[in-house]
């Protein structure tokens, strides 16, 4: 089993995606600030202000170039509060981070900001996507340069407040015993700033074909979604949140359904789990954060990677996160 080493010591950095653009390595983080506000499930706690961009040649020793502060909240104009997390993306010379974030009534919204260089400075629009909602976004490309969007996070992230891309009057979980509440799907517009079309369920399927309940704590989704491909098939991960779990399951396309396989990586020092998967230079890596250097403090992470391995049949070796 491979052991996870810690990527930037100087910095408290969380949520890492983890992209290749012109045979570099890119990541791509939220920035974690210590906020002063004492800790709820609603996140209050987590004071994010800014994103960096990192980027290396050389990840198995960690040598990272940090290219500064990319994208921050006053260069935003529909901004609230809190950079939660954010993805990229490239298309037609130009790129892309797509970021969590809440507007001025305090509503997680999904935003796009634009660049000529993977390292940035990005330009956000002026609005965020129509019809979007909640966090986490993770963008995958298709072999055919079609892009995906895939978003959604509980509590915090606000996805129990809406039914059907609706909002509801009361947000809520189901029952324990009804199906989960599932991230969300989509493809991307031509120009990339849009939805192409209504967000959709991205049902997780259970071992006999059942979607997965609400009350399956270990295994239904929370937040943090991240889409890779590997030998043909569609593995769409995720954190179990609350019972602090990285998940996966596999299916035959973008949209799923997927089935459940199993975990990733067991739970890390302090509260989330938050992780991306990519492959550099013939190896697959996780980007993941954990808060041991902080003393466990949930809203102080610090980035870590380690190997992802396989088996012979496609399932991923688990990963222990507090080795």
């Amino acid at each position: 089993m491979k052991t996870p080493k810690y990527l930037i010591p100087d910095l408290f950095m969380a949520d890492p995606a983890a992209h290749v653009f012109n045979g570099r390595l890119y990541i791509y983080p939220s920035h974690d600030v210590e906020s002063g506000i004492p800790e709820n499930d609603n996140g209050d706690h987590f004071d994010m202000r800014d994103y960096h961009v990192y980027s290396t040649d050389d990840i198995e020793n960690g040598v990272l170039t940090d290219h500064g502060v990319v994208l921050d909240v006053p260069s935003i104009p529909w901004s609230g509060r809190q950079l939660w997390d954010s993805d990229a993306a490239y298309k037609n010379g130009k790129y892309y981070i797509y970021f969590s974030l809440k507007d001025r009534n305090d509503v997680f919204h999904i935003g796009v900001a634009v660049s000529d260089k993977p390292e940035g400075p990005f330009v956000a629009e002026d609005a965020p996507i129509k019809g979007s909602y909640s966090i986490d976004p993770c963008v995958f490309r298709e072999d055919d340069d079609t892009h995906y969007i895939y978003f959604g996070g509980l509590w915090g992230g606000q996805l129990q407040r809406y039914r059907a891309n609706k909002a509801i009057e009361c947000g809520h979980e189901p029952a324990d015993n009804e199906p989960a509440l599932c991230p969300k799907v989509a493809k991307l517009s031509e120009n990339m700033l849009e939805f192409a079309e209504e967000p959709r369920d991205l049902v997780i399927l259970d071992e006999n074909g059942e979607p997965l309940k609400a009350g399956d704590h270990d295994r239904r989704f929370f937040e943090a979604s991240w889409m890779h491909k590997y030998n043909g098939k569609y593995y769409f991960s995720y954190s179990t949140g609350n019972t602090h779990y990285l998940c996966y399951a596999i299916g035959d396309n973008p949209y799923g359904p997927f089935t459940y396989q199993g975990i990733i990586l067991t739970p890390v020092v302090g509260w989330t789990t938050h992780h991306s998967i990519c492959e550099f230079r013939g190896k697959w890596y996780l980007f993941h954060h954990d808060s041991r250097p902080s003393g466990g403090k949930t809203w102080l992470r610090s980035l870590k990677v380690v190997e992802l391995e396989y088996n012979e049949d496609g399932t991923i070796k688990m990963i222990d996160g507090n080795p």
